[in-house]
């Protein structure tokens, strides 16, 4: 979603939300463990609800038109025609084992088409329903940003199947100008990549078809605009359409760098680089990672806060008496006239969604894509096995369950935030009791799942349709199973920690006295630390001293 750069004034003036931001992982097979493609993404925006979209795989008559409706903020932007068929889509991922994710980096302002009819969120869904790879998910955009115009500002996606994955970065032209400026970059097996909201392609190569697509005025329209000069084996992308200044270093950059310091060695060379300090030694645009990923890996990674770098949010004080490593908006503020941050983490308050979309080429398509699926927070998420040959979606997660402005209590995003939203009041201990769960959980899932893709494939074998309502019904029971095992979770949150005490327990159950009077609960108070700092503001104030006589 939006990140607040040189372009927020503009975004604002034409009514985008100005959301701040959204992270992308990119795992090829020769990185993950099985053999398997992965992308992940969290779709992070203070207005967006977290909810599994579903486009059934359908026939159209000859002339159909599609309306198309920004995925941001609703608002109606134009018709163009339907293809004849559209294929199913689960979420961010097809029935082919496509998926697509992305983060909008914004760049140069002037390159925004107001008259533009195909924004980034129509583009993301309409390729995945008219696409068998990732190759032709980027031929559909490119195409349809060619014919109807470009209407957001600067992205980058990660567009996966089965096979490979590419990160995909994208501009427009300008006011009434149709068409992108775009480079794709399909990332080496064997390596990992990620992208943050900040465009991360500099160089490419400009005769390699198979691994680098790119618009034939890539480089002619920044010379014609004056932005470049020299040579074209120089030219960079980034630099060029979204050049680096320290918020997108410390925003954006940082959380590249925090998900490859999880997998490589030897990071620390670039700290100073995603902390804004110096940009003259930049990241790779992709690393080979130490050892081979699992999903489960990302699911971790995606609910990273800089812990155990120099940037860790559970460390000064703006964590609070319990470690607390969010920070309410704004981002910046000023004091005494000094400017400063708040840090902004891959895991934050204001998720609406996020995905692990694991595409794998041994398994036919309706089997080897599964969309590992989330809501709210990804560091108090649970993802759940959402295969893309499924005929529906749990009702717990579908749309039009709720919406951010209407409570609904058979809604799985409004219970994951009544769980997030607890732990965020005392979170170093409520964090790890969400944890057990979410352990419990993932765990299950990885344990159940070549057993549910061995009978699917026993059942495709003889029928197609009962294959895909098995992969449907295994899918929806988990997610009403993690729904009601969430909602358990709420309930034992609020009893064990009511009015800041910690009721004693054993076995999972809570201590009473015999005779159904509950035991005197912990109250561990605070740390060391913190009580420090409370000495040092509040002076004499709270100072204990003896009565005068």
């Amino acid at each position: 979603m939006k990140k607040i750069t040189f372009i927020f004034l503009f975004l604002l003036a034409l009514g985008v939300s100005s959301s701040i931001a959204c992270t992308n992982f990119l795992v090829t097979r020769g990185a993950s463990a099985d053999g398997s493609v992965m992308i992940s993404y969290a779709a992070d925006s203070h207005v967006l609800y977290g909810e599994l979209y579903h486009r059934p795989a359908a026939d159209w008559p000859a002339g159909t038109m599609v309306d198309v409706n920004e995925w941001d903020t609703g608002k109606y932007l134009g018709k163009i025609p339907q293809v004849a068929h559209t294929y199913s889509v689960i979420g961010n991922m097809n029935e082919y084992q496509v998926s697509i994710g992305e983060t909008t980096y914004g760049g140069r302002e002037e390159l925004v088409n107001p008259s533009g009819i195909m924004d980034y969120g129509s583009l993301m869904y309409m390729s995945l329903q008219r696409s068998k790879t990732a190759r032709q998910a980027i031929e559909t955009i490119v195409s349809l940003c060619e014919q109807y115009g470009y209407y957001s500002s600067g992205e980058s996606m990660s567009v996966a199947d089965q096979n490979e994955v590419w990160i995909f970065e994208i501009i427009g032209k300008g006011p009434g100008q149709k068409g992108i400026l775009y480079v794709a970059r399909k990332v080496p097996d064997g390596y990992v990549c990620a992208h943050a909201n900040q465009a991360r392609i500099k160089t490419f190569p400009m005769n390699d078809p198979e691994n680098c697509l790119y618009a034939k005025d890539v480089i002619t329209f920044a010379r014609e605009k004056g932005w470049f000069t020299g040579k074209d084996a120089d030219f960079s992308f980034r630099d060029t359409y979204a050049p680096l200044n320290f918020s997108e270093l410390r925003g954006c950059e940082a959380r590249v760098y925090s998900f490859f310091n999880h997998v490589a060695k030897g990071m620390d060379q670039y700290i100073d680089y995603a902390m804004g300090f110096d940009s003259r030694k930049p990241m790779p645009l992709w690393i080979k990672p130490d050892r081979k990923l699992t999903a489960q890996d990302l699911m971790g990674y995606m609910g990273d806060h800089y812990e155990g770098t120099p940037m860790d949010m559970t460390k000064d004080l703006g964590a609070g008496a319990f470690e607390c490593p969010y920070r309410w908006r704004p981002m910046n503020y000023e004091v005494d006239g000094q400017k400063y941050l708040n840090e902004r983490a891959i895991a934050t308050q204001q998720t609406g969604f996020s995905f692990i979309a694991q595409s794998r080429s041994w398994l036919p398509n309706p089997i080897g894509g599964i969309f590992w699926f989330g809501v709210d927070d990804a560091a108090t998420t649970q993802y759940v096995p959402m295969y893309c040959g499924m005929l529906s979606v749990p009702k717990n997660f579908a749309e039009g369950n709720g919406d951010m402005l209407k409570y609904s209590e058979t809604s799985a995003f409004w219970v994951f935030n009544r769980v997030s939203n607890m732990c965020y009041l005392r979170y170093n201990y409520m964090a790890k009791d969400v944890a057990k769960v979410q352990k419990e959980l993932t765990d299950k899932f990885a344990l159940y799942t070549p057993a549910i893709d061995k009978a699917a494939e026993l059942l495709l074998a003889k029928d197609e349709e009962l294959a895909r309502q098995f992969l449907t019904d295994y899918s929806c029971q988990q997610a009403d199973m993690t729904f009601n095992r969430w909602k358990e979770l709420s309930e034992y949150l609020l009893v064990k920690y009511i009015d800041g005490n910690i009721k004693k327990e054993k076995d999972g159950k809570f201590l009473d006295n015999g005779t159904g009077v509950s035991l005197m609960p912990d109250q561990p108070g605070y740390s060391e630390a913190w009580k420090r700092m409370v000495k040092e503001n509040a002076g004499e104030r709270l100072k204990v001293v003896e009565m005068k006589k």
